[in-house]
């Protein structure tokens, strides 16, 4: 057992084993950095073994976190921190649309790509095919597959090999956390539009790895042109 979780159960031993006392207890820990981001909890039967409750009052419990988007839980791998402690460059975070994001990618990542196609490595290529493959196992979830375009992205950005523009793509990751992508997200990522969106990223994995510069530059700027046209259009059913 890690530290920070062993440090939250000595704070709440003598909490009462409802649903709503351990969503606080656990609320706390996330909150005052005893569960840091990305994080995972312990498996359920561990804590309704420490909070003296049953694994249905555990289930509720984290339930009440994933609704209020302190958690996430994953059919399989458990259940993660995905709350991030609030810094300064939050409110440009906040404030930036989906539309207004897929713009400032639009003007970086056809030039990020041009140098991921130059400078990529072994390892960098062999851990953007990982990032693909998450992708297209997560096909039918728009939430999962929306975690994974993050990964294959930031990989992308990675095969540049550049310090300066891997952190900028971590950037534009904390943008795609806000909660008006969460909702632009719901619209758009139906199950047809993440196997056309599927196909482009094995395309340009292929034209990346094959060194093929002017193809995968022409295909990133028009994969993010097709999202910027999909987030219009779901912007005016709203």
């Amino acid at each position: 057992m890690n530290t920070s979780i062993a440090q939250f159960q000595a704070t709440t031993a003598a909490a009462v084993s409802s649903s709503a006392n351990i969503a606080v207890a656990l609320r706390q820990a996330i909150h005052q950095g005893e569960l840091a981001f990305g994080e995972k909890l312990p498996p359920e039967r561990m804590l309704a073994e420490q909070f003296n409750a049953s694994r249905n009052t555990i289930r509720e419990a984290l339930r009440q976190l994933e609704e209020i988007k302190l958690v996430s839980r994953r059919i399989g791998s458990g259940t993660f921190v995905i709350h991030k402690p609030k810094t300064d460059r939050d409110d440009a975070a906040i404030a930036t649309s989906p539309l207004e994001l897929v713009e400032v990618r639009l003007s970086v990542e056809p030039h990020m790509t041009r140098l991921a196609v130059q400078n990529a490595g072994a390892s960098n290529l062999q851990k953007m095919e990982e990032a693909l493959h998450r992708l297209e196992s997560s096909a039918q979830d728009p939430r999962q597959f929306s975690l994974a375009d993050e990964a294959f992205h930031l990989a992308l950005a990675e095969c540049t090999r550049n310090p300066l523009m891997v952190w900028l793509y971590r950037q534009v990751n904390e943008v795609r956390g806000n909660t008006m992508w969460f909702e632009a997200r719901e619209k758009i990522l139906t199950p047809a539009r993440i196997t056309e969106y599927n196909k482009e990223h094995r395309q340009l994995y292929e034209y990346v790895r094959g060194r093929q510069v002017e193809n995968a530059v022409k295909l990133i700027a028009g994969h993010l042109d097709q999202v910027r046209v999909d987030l219009i259009g779901a912007s005016q059913e709203s």
